[in-house]
């Protein structure tokens, strides 16, 4: 058991800092049973944290101990690793880009995958499950710009796009207004009106 543990920190080190092990993984040093119990020792002293169910990571070490990996390094782990497509919540959008004030007192993101919570550390990440046309343009401004105005809602959207005009640079305006037939139609008639007829 000792041997297989040593396997598994051996593979875990070899990760960037947030990229997550699962016992699924870890299948080819041994059976699933054994896998878990190492899992779980290997947490236990503190090698690994458990983030989720059979989902674990490595821990930073730094000269002042340990810290657990940070959020956005997490997130991006858990979408390269599942496939998911996710993005900052709208709320985290809204305040990055000056739309508001307000700062989100939990970290949320939404996801193409499954809603679910993940702990990080102390701190509880919440990924929830949204429709396609939020998920659009993920790791673009422009994508921000929709996210944020889906989250301020139909009464704020033509305040906050005359307010994006002067912020965001004419691509991202541009790539705003061709996602336009992906967007809700309150969304999409506020974005013709103000970005592109001006």
């Amino acid at each position: 058991m000792q041997r297989l543990a040593e396997k598994i920190l051996e593979q875990a080190s070899g990760l960037p800092e947030g990229a997550s092990v699962s016992a699924k993984e870890l299948l080819h040093l041994g059976t699933r049973v054994a896998v878990d119990q190492a899992l779980s020792r290997l947490a236990k002293r503190g090698q690994l944290m458990r983030v989720g169910r059979g989902l674990y990571v490595r821990p930073v070490e730094t000269r002042f101990g340990q810290r657990p990996p940070s959020v956005e390094h997490m997130v991006q782990a858990i979408a390269g690793s599942k496939g998911e497509v996710i993005v900052s919540h709208g709320a985290t959008a809204a305040n990055a880009l000056g739309l508001t004030t307000q700062v989100p007192m939990r970290a949320v993101y939404l996801t193409s995958g499954r809603t679910r919570k993940i702990k990080v550390g102390k701190q509880t990440v919440e990924l929830r499950h949204a429709p396609r046309w939020q998920l659009a343009l993920a790791g673009r401004p422009a994508g921000e710009a929709i996210r944020a105005l889906a989250w301020l809602g139909e009464g704020q959207t033509e305040a906050a796009l005359r307010a994006l005009q002067r912020r965001l640079p004419s691509g991202a305006l541009r790539e705003i207004a061709a996602a336009r037939p992906q967007l809700p139609t309150w969304l999409a008639e506020q974005v013709s009106r103000v970005v592109v007829n001006g």
